[in-house]
């Protein structure tokens, strides 16, 4: 099997979105199937080139035996609104080039991810010429969230994006996204349930495992941190988004200040960190790391006795941070914030605690309780685990999107 992967953010080296694309590639690739890949030059979370990688050139390099071609894409430096538009046009634009240039290849399939749905139309039209299957796979609804969360406005304009949102959606071979909430909504926009396939984010339950972080002397990060050993550690680890509610952290790291043994590690990059850097100065028990190799992930997961995620009400259902896999994948404990109700609620409750979104009082509160008990968290924990294992597994979770794959191909 052909397979061309479009994925604008393909960063495997890192953690997040990019690295599922990349080990999804990897793989296939080790599976038999010939993979190549077409991205943008890697720029997540810094919103900045990497070292090595232009924003303006075309590049073509061999990752592992998989040809991957890098397209110019212009990267803000402040994306906001309309420069993530401009951001996501520009990819579009300049790797068309790219698509159109495997026609003498010709792919049996061609796998987008989604965001940018931008890229939607040429790839459809690319399938049509060549007769070939066409996957869409949703990671985020952009639509929904670039309306729910305010940075697109205007009754009118959403009408529109919605419209042509479902006219792109409903003429994709196959749609996948990451969690049944999300599958209900891409129903909702009139996709056939024959064409729906759920694909959540994996985890490798191999390489993260529950880690004795918090035993003296066996974690590099508490040590480095200049974190007691014996002190509670609230880990937050992912991109510093907007979509995050990042700032209710800040919040209630203020309202446990005078709990000495409580101490707060907020771990990553993106447009909140210096905001939420400034939030918490004269907070001597908030430490901040930038994002961590992958190979660090275990270790970095291991040094938490309780994980955090933040999620913003209005984002509810729209996205499924990629990051709960490693946390229930690690055997700590979780507090989320989110709705009853929400997909988010119902795979973290009864293996972690679940508050209301931007209430920092009661996630100050849910902190606090799991502090104090360590029998509560170390069976929540244990639930966490067994629930990565039999449900998020990334090699029970990869042989079935090959089979879909050859579904698929054979319809």
């Amino acid at each position: 099997m052909k397979i061309l992967l479009y994925s604008m953010n393909f960063t495997p080296e890192l953690v997040g979105i990019g690295k599922y694309s990349g080990e999804m590639a990897q793989w296939l690739h080790a599976k038999g199937h010939e993979v190549r890949v077409i991205a943008s030059p890697p720029f997540f979370p810094h919103w900045a080139p990497f070292e090595g990688h232009s924003a303006w050139a075309y590049r073509k390099t061999d990752w592992n035996g998989i040809t991957v071609w890098r397209a110019p894409t212009w990267v803000p430096a402040r994306p906001r609104a309309l420069a993530r538009m401009l951001h996501l046009f520009s990819f579009m634009l300049s790797s068309m080039p790219l698509l159109f240039g495997q026609l003498r290849w010709k792919p049996d399939l061609v796998f987008v991810v989604e965001p940018p749905l931008f890229c939607a139309p040429a790839v459809l039209f690319f399938s049509r010429m060549l007769g070939i299957k066409s996957w869409l796979h949703i990671q985020d609804y952009e639509v929904d969230a670039a309306f729910d969360l305010g940075l697109v406005r205007g009754a009118r304009v959403r009408r529109f994006a919605l419209s042509a949102e479902r006219w792109l959606l409903s003429r994709f071979s196959r749609v996948s996204t990451i969690s049944a909430a999300m599958l209900d909504k891409a129903r909702n926009k009139g996709i056939d349930a024959a064409r729906l396939v759920l694909l959540p984010n994996w985890v490798d339950v191999r390489s993260i495992f529950p880690h004795p972080g918090t035993a003296p002397g066996t974690n590099g990060y508490r040590a480095m941190l200049g974190i007691p050993d014996d002190a509670v550690v609230v880990l937050y680890a992912g991109s510093l988004g907007n979509k995050q509610g990042i700032e209710v952290l800040a919040e209630a790291a203020g309202r446990l200040a005078a709990a000495r043994h409580i101490h707060f590690v907020l771990c990553g990059n993106g447009p909140s960190r210096e905001p939420l850097k400034a939030a918490c100065a004269g907070l001597d028990h908030v430490h901040f790391l930038d994002l961590q190799p992958a190979e660090r992930l275990n270790e970095l997961l291991g040094m938490a006795d309780i994980h955090v995620l933040p999620q913003r009400a209005d984002a509810a259902d729209l996205v499924m941070p990629s990051k709960l896999g490693g946390m229930l994948a690690s055997g700590k404990a979780v507090i989320v914030t989110a709705h009853a109700g929400t997909e988010l609620s119902n795979v973290v409750s009864g293996r972690g605690l679940v508050v209301a979104p931007g209430d920092a009082d009661a996630l100050a509160e849910a902190i606090a309780q799991l502090a104090t008990s360590r029998p509560q968290r170390e069976a929540m924990g244990a639930a966490a685990r067994s629930f990565a294992e039999t449900e998020l597994d990334q090699n029970a979770i990869l042989q079935r999107l090959e089979r879909e794959l050859l579904r698929c191909l054979a319809d």
